[in-house]
């Protein structure tokens, strides 16, 4: 059984999303706040959360980054109705996995959700590849989801080290965008390949002695990106 967090204060939609979310497989919980929607996860666990940007008491994208920053990282998909860049890239730096512009189709929703815990699900620690990857003062350990850099531990996302481990595991190897998303976020959806460039753009700030000319994540033109051989 899956549990979903739904935070959102518009009633249609939280009725749309329980019709079609509830299952034997999946239960929905909702609150119309983003205070009450804390409280309740200090109490209790849940598979991934549906967090509106816009809430009547505190912002979807200060829950976002509070929760990261108590090292919660249950995935999350967003809720927007700014279409503007820079919200959405604001999203993904706050930590949120995947967001969704309103207004948008309920079963894109319900598609990107079960695709998102699928991913999830899979994403453990026994996962097939190299328990320990080092390449110069980089270090990946996979099973304990820890990177140090000259002997200092970095602050990455759930997503920024599971494309770090992805491509450090294969060094040389090409990835285009949608390569990415479908192996990381587990969809491909034509339009969100920017999701994996803010990802990658954060993830080169963190690691790269000069982010402007890496050494480690590589661009490869017309294809995508690489890890360094």
């Amino acid at each position: 059984m899956k549990n979903i967090l739904l935070v959102e204060d518009d009633q249609q939609i939280t009725t749309l999303l329980n019709l079609h979310l509830n299952s034997p497989t999946h239960t929905l919980t909702s609150f119309g706040r983003g205070q009450d929607a804390l409280k309740n996860i200090e109490r209790n666990e849940y598979d991934l959360i549906i967090l509106d940007v816009m809430l009547p008491d505190i912002s979807g994208l200060s829950i976002c980054k509070k929760l990261r920053d108590q090292d919660n990282h249950t995935p999350i998909i967003m809720l927007t109705s700014r279409s503007d860049e820079s919200d959405k890239v604001l999203a993904l730096e706050m930590g949120a996995d995947d967001y969704i512009t309103k207004p948008f189709g309920v079963l894109e929703l319900v598609a990107r959700t079960k695709a998102l815990l699928r991913r999830t699900s899979q994403a453990e620690p026994e996962t097939i590849g190299k328990p320990f990857i080092e390449h110069g003062s980089l270090q990946i350990d996979k099973v304990k989801r820890k990177v140090l850099l000259n002997g200092e531990r970095l602050d990455l996302t759930l997503k920024e080290f599971d494309l770090l481990y992805l491509m450090a595991s294969n060094p040389g190897k090409p990835y285009s965008r949608k390569d990415l998303l479908e192996i990381v976020w587990g969809f491909a959806f034509q339009g969100y390949e920017h999701t994996v460039t803010a990802h990658i753009n954060r993830l080169r700030i963190k690691i790269e002695p000069d982010p402007n000319t890496p050494v480690y994540i590589l661009t490869s033109w017309g294809i995508g990106y690489r890890f360094a051989e």
